[in-house]
């Protein structure tokens, strides 16, 4: 007991450090630069899924706690399903992504028909294989979770327990073939439903050095030829198959190198796993997520991974199947904060240019770094951020450079389902105001377009030489500016354009309208602060 109130003393410690830290920085004078943002509209230079934005839904029991902070009922197994403020949170995606699976799924069997024994939930047990016992996932609750996938219309992935049926060395490697029975028995009651599955994956982090146990590229590659030939056999009068998925572990370039040459065409998505942060108990975590050279960071795995896939034989493709920032259930009033959309938004950034599909969000709901709040279901200031992104960013991704300062992050794609170009800036600074021109350039036509700014030529002057490259007649954008309430980054409560978004008391979520500025004004940064811009009379040949 003097432990867990030592461990609780020790965390509120650090978020009084973070509190003060903050509100140190944000009291100082902001200083005013300009800059400018060179977007190249010739070409994209990658391309996402058109739903790029995912989130988890994990296991677990509910007295699960990672330093002082207990997941509760907010785990797939016990997840209220009915509540309002979650159905409305997916349904603003129409769709949403989601992944279902985590550590414990490879702690888990399915209920089959005729099953002796009782479907018991998993509990926490230090002498089990990641610090839990077996668990069971019953059908009633599968079809519970495919009911509120189809009313709010979700597309699912599954991550399968590929260590069934194995045991596991004193050297934590793993011993014996994949037992696919469970799995069968899964798929076939899935499939024989009409439950829809976009892709099921098997295992999770068990990559390279693995987290608890692990397995070698020439077993993992067995066990999807495995898998393949279960889903081929399942669903062999299907016109579309579910995705082969796999591995869900942390990025080791000569495993996956491994891995993707030898799964070649059984896997046809590769998933890996980010948090760049840390974990959840680090102090440092604050100067983390503002530190434009940490968050660079994630610019290895996700290139590292390109590399693999374009040197082999391959057509799969790069997912990031789980990203939560920091580990261990994330940190209260830092990854479930306003502060959190820094990294995340990011992140999202340097993982579509890098040509990763999907991005999945660790969690919808659940620990400290959910989209939702665990307890309350109202959302964090991330879901917000995601819901921007999924609405605006269209699939291509393009070339996006911003000089002068190294606080802002500036990336920019064709707008989703309008004309036009999107452009998201981030200021990490917490003193700086930047004034921002924007240039694009399209080398197609030999023409760069100027967005004129006030007191300079006029419109046509300014793009003469643009031919295909040009602004349309509509001469204003769309402004979406993000902060926090009352300038501190640990709020909860993000605001948009000046007002606060709440949900009301039926569970409906805000609009998230935008402020209609004149196209030709200069885009305005406040610190702290992140802004999607979009310019709807932008035509460029990389977005026709």
């Amino acid at each position: 007991m003097f432990t867990m109130i030592g461990s609780l003393v020790f965390i509120l410690g650090l978020c009084v450090l973070f509190y003060v830290l903050l509100h140190d920085s944000a009291s100082k004078v902001s200083e005013v630069v300009e800059g400018n943002v060179f977007i190249n509209g010739t070409a994209s230079i990658a391309e996402t899924d058109h739903n790029f934005i995912c989130a988890t839904l994990d296991y677990g029991p509910s007295d699960h706690c990672d330093h002082g902070f207990c997941w509760g009922k907010a785990t797939l197994l016990d997840l209220d399903l009915n509540n309002k403020i979650l159905q409305n949170a997916v349904k603003a995606f129409s769709p949403l992504k989601i992944r279902m699976g985590g550590t414990l799924q490879d702690r888990m069997i399915y209920e089959t028909p005729g099953d002796l024994k009782p479907c018991n939930p998993m509990a926490v047990n230090s002498s089990g294989l990641f610090g839990f016992s077996e668990g069971c996932l019953p059908m009633s609750r599968w079809d519970e979770l495919h009911s509120f996938f189809k009313q709010t219309g979700a597309i699912v992935t599954f991550g399968l327990n590929v260590l069934y049926g194995r045991s596991v060395e004193s050297s934590f490697s793993v011993v014996g073939d994949w037992n696919s029975s469970n799995a069968e028995a899964l798929l076939r009651y899935t499939a024989n439903k009409g439950y829809r599955i976009l892709g099921w994956e098997l295992g999770n982090e068990l990559s390279g050095k693995g987290i608890g146990t692990r397995l070698t590229p020439e077993q993992y590659a067995s066990d999807l030829k495995a898998l393949q030939n279960l889903v081929n056999d399942v669903y062999s009068g299907f016109v579309v198959k579910p995705l082969i998925m796999a591995p869900g572990g942390f990025f080791d370039r000569n495993w996956f190198k491994d891995f993707v040459d030898l799964a070649n065409d059984t896997v046809q998505v590769v998933t890996h796993h980010i948090y760049n942060l840390g974990v959840g108990a680090d102090h440092h975590l604050i100067g983390k997520i503002l530190d434009p050279s940490y968050l660079n960071g994630v610019v290895s795995p996700v290139s590292g991974l390109q590399d693999n896939l374009q040197t082999s034989r391959t057509s799969a493709v790069a997912w990031v199947g789980e990203a939560g920032g920091a580990a261990n259930s994330g940190c209260h009033l830092v990854t479930d904060a306003f502060l959190s959309s820094f990294w995340y938004l990011d992140q999202l950034g340097i993982a579509a240019t890098r040509d990763t599909k999907t991005h999945c969000r660790q969690t919808l709901i659940g620990g400290g770094y959910g989209l939702l709040n665990s307890s309350t279901f109202l959302p964090n200031p991330d879901f917000y951020s995601a819901l921007l992104w999924h609405r605006l960013m269209g699939s291509r991704v393009l070339s996006t450079n911003f000089l002068v300062m190294k606080n802002i992050r500036a990336y920019s794609h064709c707008s989703k389902n309008s004309t036009g170009i999107t452009l998201l800036l981030i200021n990490l600074d917490g003193k700086m105001t930047a004034k921002v021109r924007v240039s694009v350039k399209d080398d197609s036509e030999n023409g760069t377009l100027i967005l004129p700014q006030e007191g300079g030529p006029s419109h046509k002057d300014r793009l003469s030489s643009t031919s295909r490259g040009s602004v349309t007649n509509q001469s204003f954008r769309e402004e979406y500016q993000l902060t926090a309430k009352a300038g501190d980054l640990q709020t909860q409560v993000t605001v948009l354009n000046g007002r606060i978004l709440n949900v009301d008391s039926s569970g409906n979520f805000p609009e998230l309208k935008p402020m209609i500025l004149n196209q030709s004004d200069v885009v305005t940064i406040a610190p702290y602060s992140i802004v999607f811009v979009r310019f709807p009379g932008i035509n460029i040949t990389a977005c026709l």
